[in-house]
C-alpha cells in the first residue's frame, strides 16, 4: 500500500470518526462511504487509479461535512451520488487500465473488447457526472432566482405599509378637523342639538352647510361607512324620544345622500333617551343629551389601504 492511500484512508477515517455521532444518517451517504472504502481495499483500485480514488475521497469528504453541518437530506443526497459516481470512475478506470496492460503484453483482441467496453462504462459515468453536476448548478441558479423575488415582495410589502401609513395620517387629519373623538366604539363626530328647532326634525341652515364639510371627507374617502344614531334628552315619552331621534338621523342621512354620498354606506339609528352624555337636571345638561352621533365603522389605524 502506497503512501497517498495511506493518507487518503487516513483522512477518510478521520471523517468518519467526527461524523460518528450524527444520527438518522443519510442512506445515500451510508451506501457512498461503504462503495468508497470497499474500492479503497481493492489493490487494483488502489494501484491503478489513485488520482481517481482521490477524487471520491475528497467527495465523500464533502458529502460527510455537508450533513455534519445540518444540510438539507436532499443535499448530502446529491453529494453523495457524486461520490458513488466517482468511485465508479476509480473502478472504471483501474479496470481500463489493467486491461491496456494485458493489452500491451498479450495483444489479444478479447483484451481490446473488454478495454473498449470498459471505457465506454467510463465515459458514461462521466457524462451521468456532468449532467448531475449541471442540473446542481441549475438548482442553485433557481435558488438565487427564488431569493430575489423574495427580496423584490419585501420591497413591496414596505412601499404598501408606507402608502397606508400616509393614507392614515391623512385620514386623522381629516377627522379632526372635523372635530371627532377617537372612542372605544371608534372615531364619532357630535353633531349638538343646534341643528335642529326644539322638538323638530328638520335642519336648519347652519345645520345644512356643517354638513358639506361632512359629505366632503365621504366623497373623498368612498369606502368609509357609518352609523348615524340620533339621541334626545329625557324631556317628553319614551316612544316619543326615540321617534324624535330617529327622524332627525333620518335626516341628517337625506342632506348628506342629497351632497352625494353612498346611501349605501350609511345607516341610522335611534336611542331616544338612552345614554346621555350629562345630566337631564339642567338645561345645558339637557341640550348636550340631544344630539346626531356620526359613528365612524373603523378607527382610522384600521381603514386599509389599496
Amino acid at each position: 500500500m502506497n503512501t497517498s492511500r495511506i493518507s487518503l484512508l487516513a483522512a477518510v477515517a478521520l471523517v468518519m470518526t467526527a461524523c460518528g455521532t450524527v444520527p438518522n444518517r443519510s442512506a445515500a451517504l451510508d451506501q457512498a462511504r461503504n462503495r468508497f472504502n470497499d474500492a479503497s481495499g481493492d489493490q487494483q483500485v488502489a494501484v491503478l487509479a489513485p488520482d481517481e480514488l482521490r477524487v471520491a475521497g475528497d467527495s465523500l469528504h464533502r458529502a460527510e461535512q455537508a450533513w455534519g453541518e445540518g444540510a438539507t437530506l436532499s443535499r448530502v443526497d446529491h453529494l453523495a451520488y457524486l461520490t458513488s459516481q466517482r468511485v465508479t470512475i476509480a473502478r472504471d478506470a483501474a479496470s481500463s487500465r489493467a486491461d491496456q496492460q494485458l493489452l500491451a503484453g498479450a495483444g489479444a483482441e478479447r483484451d481490446k473488447l473488454r478495454l473498449a467496453q470498459r471505457t465506454d462504462e467510463a465515459d458514461q459515468a462521466q457524462r451521468k457526472l456532468a449532467m448531475s453536476e449541471r442540473d446542481n448548478a441549475i438548482k442553485t441558479a433557481d435558488l438565487a432566482a427564488a431569493d430575489a423575488a423574495s427580496q423584490q415582495d419585501k420591497a413591496r410589502s414596505a412601499e404598501r405599509i408606507h402608502r397606508r401609513d400616509a393614507h392614515v395620517a391623512d385620514l386623522e387629519m381629516q377627522l379632526e378637523a372635523l372635530n371627532a373623538k377617537k372612542t372605544d366604539r371608534g372615531m364619532i363626530l357630535t353633531l349638538g342639538d343646534v341643528l335642529f328647532d326644539s322638538g323638530k326634525a328638520q335642519l336648519l341652515p347652519d345645520g345644512s352647510r356643517n354638513m358639506a364639510k361632512l359629505a366632503d371627507f365621504f366623497n373623498r374617502n368612498p369606502d368609509n361607512t357609518a352609523s348615524i344614531e340620533g339621541y334626545t334628552d329625557s324631556v317628553g315619552s319614551s316612544s316619543s324620544n326615540r321617534d324624535l331621534s330617529q327622524r332627525r338621523a333620518d335626516a341628517v342621512k337625506a342632506v348628506l345622500v342629497g351632497l352625494g354620498v353612498n346611501a349605501g354606506h350609511l345607516s341610522t339609528k335611534a336611542h331616544g333617551e338612552e345614554m346621555p352624555t350629562s345630566t337631564n337636571d339642567t338645561p345645558a345638561g339637557r341640550q348636550m343629551n340631544r344630539r346626531v352621533e356620526i359613528v365612524f365603522a373603523r378607527q382610522a389605524d384600521e381603514i386599509p389601504v389599496k
